[in-house]
């Protein structure tokens, strides 16, 4: 089948890579029909090869529909269409039925530290083959499927497997009061999902980004947008002084911003992996800008939730003022399934109240992949959302 698959720092391709088959009794195999590139995706593009080997599979925002089950399954067959969620889980450890989804007992990577394994997302998250393919593995499959009807086009249900979730997670750690403000700082495709659950949930949302087609589509929600320059002042200008109840960084550590971090990324992103990952484990630095003005932006009291993917263990953070504003941080991978039967409704809706077709600014075929993620990361032809149309 076809598959895009990491090749070396800043370069992906499309190649013929083996079938995915079943291999445990609880497996199913997805015929992908859309998948998107994420934001996150940039970062292995960027910088975690260490953690990749040439030809793993990215992607972790697929749907499809089912083509083979496992003598284990009970709950789904085949023609059925399904959404998959980002995070592979189990629904029955202690975290997931306590709705931490993300840091699944039965899937974390113990070898590194890490929480409930991931599709397509280095050996950090259990280097399981992705999603931008014309077929996937999905194991435990039971649970890690969201089964969907048959009349709504993929781009309503799609954004389900990551990025609706994460936004709508992201709000709800925010913590904001009724009709309080909130700032969310990067309009990339969960900033935008970020504002718009804001706005639904009866919230003042100001939208920050640098981008003016991302201004644009934030303000045909109703959003009222500022550019990232000069941000901070201007939401201390529009609320008294005293800075929005709760800020989301929705950016991570793509920001613009820190040309010497930035120039630490590209050394270490050369460097034989094994010598640049415990650099990276333990040492490795983020582009915090988005992050920084979403504590200067905050009220004394209010809350930050950070969306944004992280990866520096060494980043500086202003102690001091985080603990005299008495600020809050929420912050985490988002626990996809926790969500499913908030948002189902929301998406379903005839009147579409989150937007979900109106995200998407480029759909090519999966064959042209990797064009797009260079496309995407440079934000150019007004790039937001790429979903890559596989069968």
């Amino acid at each position: 089948m076809k598959a895009l698959t990491w090749q070396a720092r800043r370069r992906v391709e499309v190649t013929e890579v083996p079938d995915p088959r079943i291999e445990q009794p609880t497996d199913a195999i997805v015929r992908i029909t859309s998948t998107a590139i994420c934001g996150s995706d940039l970062h292995l593009y960027e910088l975690m090869g260490p953690f990749l080997d040439r030809g793993d599979v990215l992607g972790h925002e697929a749907m499809g529909i089912v083509e083979e089950v496992g003598a284990g399954i009970r709950n789904l067959r085949v023609g059925q269409r399904v959404v998959v969620p980002f995070n592979i889980s189990c629904g029955e450890c202690f975290m997931c039925v306590r709705g931490l989804q993300s840091q699944c007992e039965t899937t974390q990577v113990r070898e590194y530290g890490s929480g409930a394994a991931l599709f397509g997302y280095t050996k950090l998250y259990g280097q399981v083959p992705g999603g931008q393919a014309e077929r996937l593995r999905v194991p435990l499959a039971d649970y890690n499927t969201i089964p969907v009807g048959e009349e709504l086009p993929d781009e309503r249900y799609l954004f389900l497997s990551d990025i609706l979730p994460t936004a709508w997670q992201g709000v709800q750690y925010a913590h904001v009061p009724d009709g309080g403000t909130l700032a969310v700082v990067g309009l990339g495709p969960v900033g935008q999902f970020a504002a718009r659950v804001g706005r639904h949930l009866g919230y003042d949302v100001i939208g920050i980004d640098p981008v003016p087609e991302r201004r644009a589509m934030a303000e045909r929600h109703g959003i009222r947008t500022l550019d990232q320059e000069g941000a901070v002042g201007a939401v201390l200008d529009a609320t008294e002084g005293r800075g929005a109840d709760a800020a989301v960084d929705a950016v991570g550590m793509e920001a613009h911003g820190n040309p010497v971090v930035s120039a630490a990324h590209h050394a270490i992103g050369a460097l034989p992996a094994p010598v640049a990952q415990p650099l990276l484990q333990a040492a490795g630095l983020d582009r915090t800008a988005a992050l920084m003005s979403a504590f200067d932006m905050v009220r004394r009291g209010g809350t930050v939730s950070i969306s944004g993917v992280y990866a520096g263990e060494a980043d500086p953070i202003p102690m001091k003022s985080l603990f005299d504003k008495q600020v809050t941080l929420r912050m985490g991978q988002c626990n996809v399934k926790r969500w499913t039967d908030t948002l189902m409704p929301l998406v379903e809706d005839a009147a579409d109240p989150l937007g979900t077709q109106d995200l998407v600014t480029h759909r090519p075929a999966l064959a042209d992949a990797a064009g797009f993620y260079e496309l995407f990361q440079k934000k150019e032809d007004g790039c937001i959302k790429v979903v890559l149309q596989a069968s």
